[in-house]
């Protein structure tokens, strides 16, 4: 479920990158959660 999320987030940051948006802020805010998912994660295990 992390994971999914994780990548989700990742592929929003991708797309916010390749379109270059006007919410650039955003966009490294959903990069940076989706890293702490995926550390939380493995974190876990």
């Amino acid at each position: 479920m992390l994971y999914t999320i994780a990548v989700v987030l990742i592929i929003l940051w991708l797309l916010g990158l390749v379109t270059s948006t006007t919410m650039g802020g955003l966009v490294h805010v959903l990069l940076v959660i989706a890293i702490i998912m995926i550390l939380l994660s493995v974190i876990r295990r």
